[in-house]
């Protein structure tokens, strides 16, 4: 009975040990397993040994195959929402196309548009400075045209002054026009006209 004991003893013995070789090969680096197999060999119960690493090699793969089946399923999953995606995904890009190509058609006329406006604001600023140096010419043409309507007249002590004003107050505005450079060369010949009518008739 003592004996059966023993042997119970070393047999729960043996089997942590296996137990315990069996956790340190599972979670040791493959580099220094050669100890802990070593040990294996060395012992008597190689045998047993074995068969616990058969066991547990197939229950190890029987959680793999758990492990997989269950990632299989998820994976499937994801690929079919990939699909769905992939689909939705292209029918965004066709409409992104679309929306750019109304936008590169619309942007064109407006880019036609914006060229339009900008050449009639330039010819509105272009008439807008025309009128007002013509509105700044318009007194020196009337006063020209009044003093050679007063000379034609005969009227030349009136004439004489018509031309002081016009010398010194109106030409010197609008001195830089060729017109204005006519007048300023004429302007001795019609002095001289008007003194020469003034004192002589």
């Amino acid at each position: 009975m003592e004996r059966g004991k023993m042997a119970e003893a070393e047999s729960l013995e043996t089997a942590a040990e296996h137990e315990r070789i069996l956790r340190e090969i599972e979670s040791t680096d493959t580099a220094c397993i050669g100890p802990t197999l070593r040990s294996v060999y060395d012992g008597e119960e190689h045998g047993r040994f074995m068969e616990k690493l058969e066991t547990r090699i197939r229950n190890h793969d029987r959680e793999i195959e758990k492990m997989c089946n269950f990632h299989y399923q998820g994976f499937v999953d994801s690929i079919t929402e990939l699909l769905k995606v992939r689909g939705e995904a292209q029918k965004l890009k066709n409409q992104v196309t679309d929306t750019n190509r109304k936008l590169q058609h619309e942007g064109k006329e407006l880019v036609i548009a914006m060229e339009e406006l900008k050449q009639c604001r330039l010819q509105q600023r272009n008439i807008s400075a025309t009128v007002d140096k013509l509105m700044l010419c318009l007194p020196v043409l009337e006063m020209y045209s009044k003093l050679r309507d007063q000379m034609k007249t005969k009227r030349h002590y009136p004439a004489l002054k018509t031309l002081e004003h016009l010398e010194h107050t109106y030409l010197p505005q609008v001195s830089h026009y060729r017109f204005c450079k006519v007048m300023v060369d004429n302007i001795p010949n019609l002095y001289g006209s008007c003194l020469f009518k003034n004192c002589f008739f």
